[in-house]
């Protein structure tokens, strides 16, 4: 067995052709392009077992070799995914299902009948790979580097696969995010966890692709530091994968959730205080609010607009044929990697950093209750706009810390907050303005606001 650690770029055929070419790979390819052509069978059952446990499994022809494997359930955090891999050499290419057994074999398949296992789809692709490796002050980086052009193709359909992989070989897995970051400065890479073997299933079914990733378990004594590191990968890691789906079937919805969960990280990073001193958030902060600045009118224009939505898919594309996408993703992930938000900060800074959540999160939401002013926009409801980050703020800590608030009817006041956001962003009316008195005012009056004033 062997751990595998890498990063899948998705990339256009010019890129893919730019890369072979690119001046900080060819000053670190240490062995030279090498062309090889895979041929590539998954397998599983009729009913998708392997797939539903999060199993691959294939058999490679690499010339003359062929290679069986087993990929089991990983983690994946941003595009950076690790997962067990085995590897078998056969002497022919039949399924050889006698290897897969004991530990590699996943007990929630223990009960499978291994005959029922047959072709599903192929992957063939021409890789051109390249050993990429320098120092990293006092350590060596050594990266597989593979230029990945073919097919992938399940019965009728197929989908075209181009696309860098980066593997580590040896060295701290945060060089794979530094290379990829470097490489996207100047060319549109789109991290992009999605493995060969889910875009073959995804064919067969498109919605076998997951969009819902496992939410990170918060608790009362987490330190603050360390629940918004979660939240922040799991919202960063979310967006990419709704990314990708969006770009494969331009579905609105998931343009819609995509731009939501950008204004959930952008509310978070907002609402930390010394425990994410300004200067260390800055580059963050103007990353996330230029795409919302592009994105999120045309979102609540689209909601009334068919045109709109219509249009939206070529825009998307265009989006990811430029560079910001992908460096956004990768120097995100450097910047939470790295937790950059807790260098230089003073005393009461780290103090907050270290506070448990059940202490730190009532008291944020009692401070941003208490400046919102809500009687104030019952008689001004024109300039409620003005106040939509602080009401997004609130509404980030109710949706992804409810499991360690004790408020009364906390989903009531997540519901009828969403409805005065989406008033606020609406263009001003009679009618708009009357609703969004309205709202204040059921707001205002619901135990869990009132609740959150007396704390």
């Amino acid at each position: 067995m062997q751990k595998e650690t890498e990063i899948k770029l998705r990339v256009s055929r010019e890129t893919l052709a730019a890369l072979r070419d690119h001046p900080l790979l060819k000053k670190r390819n240490k062995s030279g392009w090498e062309r090889l052509e895979l041929f590539n069978q998954y397998f599983d059952t009729p009913e998708r077992d392997l797939a539903n446990a999060k199993v691959a499994l294939r058999l490679r022809r690499d010339g003359d070799a062929i290679i069986q494997t087993l990929k089991t359930r990983g983690q994946s955090v941003a595009g950076l995914s690790e997962r067990n891999e085995y590897n078998w050499d056969l002497p022919k290419a039949k399924l050889d299902l006698k290897k897969l057994d004991g530990e590699c074999w996943p007990e929630e398949l223990a009960e499978l009948d291994k005959k029922t296992i047959k072709p599903a789809f192929t992957t063939d692709f021409v890789r051109e790979r390249a050993e990429i490796a320098w120092g990293r002050g006092k350590a060596k980086v050594v990266i597989e580097a593979a230029l990945d052009l073919g097919r992938v193709i399940a019965g009728k359909q197929e989908e075209e696969i181009c696309e860098l992989e980066l593997e580590l070989r040896e060295g701290d897995p945060s060089a794979l995010l530094e290379l990829a970051a470097e490489l996207a400065a100047t060319l549109p890479l789109m991290p992009c966890d999605i493995s060969k073997a889910e875009r073959g299933y995804r064919l067969f079914d498109a919605n076998s692709y997951s969009l819902s990733l496992p939410a990170p378990e918060l608790t009362a004594e987490m330190p603050l530091d360390d629940a918004f590191a979660a939240l922040a990968w799991h919202l960063l890691a979310s967006s990419q994968r709704l990314a990708e789906q969006y770009r494969f079937n331009g579905h609105w919805r998931l343009l819609q959730d995509w731009v939501a969960l950008l204004s959930e990280l952008r509310a978070l990073v907002g609402s930390l205080g010394q425990a994410a001193p300004r200067t260390s958030t800055h580059e963050l902060r103007a990353s996330l609010d230029a795409l919302l600045e592009d994105w999120r009118p045309l979102v609540q224009a689209g909601q009334d607009d068919p045109d709109v939505r219509t249009e939206a898919p070529a825009q998307f594309i265009e989006e990811l044929t430029d560079t910001r996408w992908g460096l956004f993703s990768l120097n995100t992930s450097r910047w939470l990697m790295a937790r950059s938000w807790t260098a230089d900060r003073n005393t009461r800074g780290n103090r907050q950093g270290a506070a448990q959540l059940a202490n730190w999160v009532p008291r944020l939401l009692a401070e941003e209750a208490t400046s919102l002013q809500l009687g104030r926009y019952q008689q001004q409801p024109e300039d409620l706009a003005e106040q939509l980050p602080r009401i997004e703020r609130i509404q980030a800590w109710l949706h992804l810390a409810r499991g360690v608030l004790d408020l009364p009817e906390l989903d009531r006041l997540y519901g009828e907050l969403n409805k005065l956001e989406q008033l606020a962003l609406e263009p001003i009316s009679d009618e708009i303005l009357d609703a969004r008195v309205q709202q204040t005012v059921v707001v205002f009056q619901s135990r869990a606001w009132k609740t959150l004033l007396r704390l």
